[in-house]
């Protein structure tokens, strides 16, 4: 409570309440990818922290810089293991990179500087700081007489730069594996023009924290989901450059399939590290290389045509991108409804896409509230799976009482569709009544419209692709938030 009151002395801090710790920690996950800002969670003892923890989780894959700031008991109150009592550091310690507990009210300032340190590290870390209830009511110094230093990216050694260039001037079949910052627009563009120069091929994970993308951006291949799909993808490769990643495993083990996707006979090669420079890596090997003038190859601009017919997975990819607003932020959880969203949007207006990072779901309507607190000038779209929205609902919420910017176009299959998939390749055999019941969500179904209504958000239901497109293109041309249930 302290913390909230000293909200009202220190105005340059924009507090947003959020009704469900998933989803602050899901739009301090957004709003850090889309900015250079740093976003603080606020959350109440350790429970309030373990509900929060899934997104968390996320915001860890995508090395997103959160500070979480977790109130606990009074250090005199602990001994008597009070009902909220747990082991915080605990419940943070899977996510969190820094974790540390104020001793005393005067220890607050300058923990609270090492916490912002410790998350700006680069390529970015969750940092908890656990501050107990009497290190916030007793007095302590105003100024910490210091602030946090702005961290530099450390430069990566020129034996790497060099052992990349000798294997990309072989002319052998090579790519190069982007992650982090080489996956905005001048790491891309860079990477671009070195594989214009070796005749590589340039991909990105499948799921990535933010890539900038669309027409007047290089084009980068996106890994498949599934392993065999990865092996097939990369098969006669000989040379893959890691920029900022790492090599690509599979998301789940399956029988009788590799974890480890680098085909047999491909060599790795690490030019950078998540937090290295790898900008200033990627500019070296083009000196190295002798590049000179020779600029990345850009996608075109080249919308499709509006669909009609059928509400489809695929009707809806061709939507999204006839309709895609220029410098878009789009956070993307379709999950099984989303295969056709990247390549009908390739060479539509140009836009940032962010994915679930670290695979735990509920992610997609938090993101889309942070990222739109970020960037008040930009569009955000959101693009949601009805199951894995159920887990974070609440942000509509927040969207509505913050008048944010995002239209949310809800994919309404009415079942976990992925873990039918899962299901299926794990070699458990057709699932019986009882295991398809546990993945339906039909009985009852779940009525957006009503739920977003009740949210303060304006929704409407569609069920074909011209429906679609009229009620998109009204809802992105009007300030959000909105709602789409896209039922398909």
């Amino acid at each position: 409570m302290q913390f909230v009151a000293a909200a009202d002395r220190v105005p340059d801090m924009r507090c947003v309440l959020c009704l469900a710790e998933g989803v602050a920690s899901g739009a301090a996950d957004g709003y850090s990818r889309m900015s250079d800002n740093l976003p603080a969670t606020l959350f109440h003892l350790g429970p309030g922290l373990a509900n929060g923890l899934a997104n968390l989780h996320n915001a860890m894959r995508a090395g997103a810089p959160i500070v979480n700031i977790v109130g606990d008991h009074a250090t005199s109150h602990k001994q008597y293991d009070a009902p909220l009592a747990s082991d915080v550091a605990a419940y943070a310690k899977p996510v969190s990179a820094w974790i540390r507990e104020s001793a005393t009210a005067a220890d607050v300032p300058g923990d609270a500087v090492a916490a912002i340190t410790a998350a700006r590290q680069p390529p970015g870390h969750v940092a908890t700081l656990i501050v107990p209830a009497d290190c916030s009511w007793n007095p302590c110094p105003v100024d910490p007489g210091r602030k946090a230093p702005i961290p530099v990216r450390p430069k990566v050694a020129d034996e790497a730069v060099k052992n990349v260039a000798a294997a990309l001037r072989t002319g052998e079949p090579a790519a190069l594996l982007l992650g982090g910052t080489a996956l905005l627009e001048e790491g891309s563009g860079l990477a671009s023009v070195i594989a214009g120069l070796a005749q590589a091929r340039v991909f990105s994970h499948t799921f990535t924290a933010r890539i900038t993308r669309g027409a007047g951006r290089p084009g980068i291949e996106r890994l498949p989901y599934f392993p065999e799909a990865i092996i097939e993808t990369l098969t006669g490769l000989r040379h893959l450059v890691i920029v900022g990643t790492k090599p690509p495993v599979g998301f789940f083990a399956y029988p009788d399939l590799p974890s480890y996707l680098v085909p047999e006979g491909c060599q790795v090669h690490h030019l950078a590290a998540a937090g290295d420079d790898v900008i200033d890596a990627l500019s070296r090997v083009i000196d190295e290389l002798g590049a000179g003038s020779v600029s990345p190859i850009l996608m075109p601009l080249e919308k499709p045509p509006l669909p009609a017919g059928e509400l489809t997975p695929e009707s809806i990819a061709l939507s999204v991108a006839a309709l895609m607003p220029e410098n878009a932020v789009v956070a993307e959880e379709a999950i099984s409804s989303g295969g056709s969203l990247i390549p009908a949007t390739a060479t539509t207006e140009p836009h940032d896409w962010m994915f679930t990072t670290g695979g735990a779901i509920g992610q997609g309507l938090p993101n889309a509230t942070g990222a739109a607190l970020a960037c008040p000038d930009r569009k955000v779209l959101c693009l949601q799976a009805d199951g894995s929205g159920m887990y974070s609902l609440q942000a509509l919420w927040t969207q509505a009482r913050e008048s944010l910017d995002v239209t949310t176009v809800v994919l309404a299959n009415r079942k976990y569709r992925i873990l039918n998939i899962e299901y299926q390749r794990v070699g458990a055999g057709a699932p019986g009544a009882r295991s398809r019941s546990m993945m339906d969500i039909d009985n009852p179904e779940i009525d957006w419209v009503s739920l977003a209504n009740g949210m303060g958000v304006p929704a409407c239901r569609v069920t074909t692709a011209e429906e679609l497109n009229r009620q998109l293109a009204a809802y992105l041309a009007e300030p959000g938030p909105n709602l789409i249930e896209a039922v398909i």
